[in-house]
């Protein structure tokens, strides 16, 4: 009978890697989460088993944690969550995870915490310490925590965040936490290390420090990647002036990254953190080619992109703020107020030649209408402290379930027939964007449906403002995307000269 590992996070980015980690190693898994259609898409969605619940509910937890020999802890809120804060959410989830663990007679829990030192912690690292002491805290149970800092990989935040300031920034005026030293670690290795972990002692009760072989300042890691960027070496002038909060918006302009994690990643730079011990190694062999460094971790990393092959990315973590309710299947009788701009064109492409386009939309790829306008509302969303247009997407030809698109999710996909998205850019109310691709009389009909369920009047007054552009920028993506498809149908005409 095969060892049963339960994965809370799986929709996140090391969760993600983890899960098809352990199947390869003879793992039975299960995944909890809120929403089964977030993983319809992924790869090993048909090898494991998906059960809905949530962390605030404990017997929901009780039920996905029998006969579970390891459970895996990988979630982290970034924000609120109704009236709780993070850190009383992050304590109720640890809480009811760490009860429900004991009363279901698991095996043992493995959390992924942040590497820190003593002493006063910034309000994130300080609430993934809280929530590693009350997973030690339980005796019913033994618990592993892994505590590492910075993780270098294709499609990490920190990666994302080093990348954007090196290649945008040719001289940079930092904070002085740019001076304080970190000890990256490579996202192949921490995966090593968890899906390890799940055979240690039963015994053993305790954190471990993970980090790679090299310990750096943060102005050395930027100019590492821009030695394996091909860049210029960037000149970085300390202030003493810059506090995490102004440093934390200066990285949400001039990067992806949006305000509501770069707060925490920000935060957890503010003093030196490297390694304490290496106790692990009692336990478990270092992986048998070595601890990837930094600038193997770099090249590995662009290696992985440039061949399109990252598995998971920070773009689709949740974020902060955004609704996540589904639209409802008749938004006319949902109990809201609505608003939908109505678009349809005929175009003498396939169906097929149609969806191409919808699926291929966004990112590089743009818009289809008045690039400029998409501009200044990815810009005005950054200003806010949204998630704006530089997020783009994870492949440049397919859109799966919950993949990030610029400031959009996408909600559902029936690949050929409908695209739906939902946004998170910053509205006063909740927005989707429907587009399908019909057969049609000589061609393909485009069908395109913008949804808006305003919040009280700043709502409504948001949608009126925004009124007289819909013309301009619904009506001419329309136009030009079945243009598109059009031009695809000319191309692929063998009759055509």
């Amino acid at each position: 009978m095969n060892p049963f590992a339960v994965v809370l996070g799986s929709t996140g980015y090391i969760g993600g890697r983890l899960v098809p980690r352990l199947l390869d190693a003879g793992y039975d898994v299960r995944v909890l989460v809120r929403h089964a259609n977030k993983l319809r898409d992924v790869p090993w969605a048909d090898r494991v088993n998906v059960m809905i619940g949530d962390l605030e509910d404990v017997d929901s937890l009780r039920e996905a944690f029998t006969g579970a020999d390891v459970i895996y802890y990988l979630v982290h809120s970034m924000g609120p969550s109704g009236q709780r804060s993070f850190e009383q959410t992050e304590r109720l989830c640890a809480g009811n995870v760490a009860r429900a663990a004991a009363d279901a007679g698991a095996g043992r829990i493995i959390y992924l915490g942040g590497l820190h030192p003593e002493g006063t912690l910034s309000r994130h690292l300080q609430s993934r310490k809280e929530v590693g002491d009350i997973f030690l805290a339980e005796p019913r149970v033994p618990a592993i925590v892994l505590q590492a800092g910075v993780v270098i990989g294709s499609g990490s935040a920190s990666f994302e965040m080093i990348r954007q300031l090196t290649e945008v920034l040719p001289l940079m005026v930092a904070p002085r936490w740019v001076r304080n030293k970190v000890q990256p670690i490579a996202i192949r290795d921490v995966l090593y290390y968890l899906v390890a972990a799940a055979g240690l002692p039963a015994s053993l009760n305790r954190t471990f420090d993970l980090g790679g072989p090299d310990v750096l300042r943060y102005d050395e890691m930027m100019n590492g990647y821009a030695a394996e960027a091909g860049l210029r070496r960037r000149p970085v002038i300390a202030l003493p002036v810059l506090t995490p909060w102004l440093a934390s918006q200066w990285v949400n302009l001039v990067t992806p990254i949006p305000r509501s994690l770069a707060v925490p990643l920000i935060g957890s730079l503010q003093q030196n953190c490297v390694v304490g011990e290496r106790d692990i190694h009692q336990y478990i062999d270092p992986p048998e080619a070595g601890l990837l460094g930094y600038r193997e971790s770099l090249r590995l990393a662009l290696a992985r992109e440039a061949a399109g092959e990252v598995e998971t990315s920070w773009q689709n973590s949740s974020v902060r703020g955004a609704p996540s309710d589904p639209l409802p299947s008749d938004p006319q009788w949902a109990g809201h107020l609505v608003y939908q701009d109505n678009q349809q064109q005929l175009t003498t492409a396939t169906p097929q030649q149609l969806w191409q386009v919808i699926e291929g939309i966004g990112g590089d790829n743009g818009w289809y209408s008045f690039p400029l306008a998409w501009s200044v509302r990815g810009w005005m969303d950054k200003i806010v402290g949204g998630v704006g247009l530089r997020r783009g997407r994870l492949s440049p030809t397919r859109l799966n379930t919950g993949d990030a698109l610029d400031f959009w999710r996408v909600e559902q996909i029936d690949r050929g027939s409908l695209l739906r998205l939902r946004a998170e850019m910053k509205v006063p109310g909740r927005a989707w964007l429907e587009m399908r691709a019909e057969e049609a009389e000589g061609g393909a009909l485009y069908q395109q449906r913008a949804i808006f369920f305003p919040k009280g009047l700043g709502g409504r007054l948001y949608w009126l403002a925004v009124l007289p552009f819909h013309g301009v920028i619904f009506k001419g993506m329309a136009n030009r995307i079945t243009a598109a498809a059009a031009s695809m149908a000319d191309d692929d005409d063998p009759a055509l000269p």
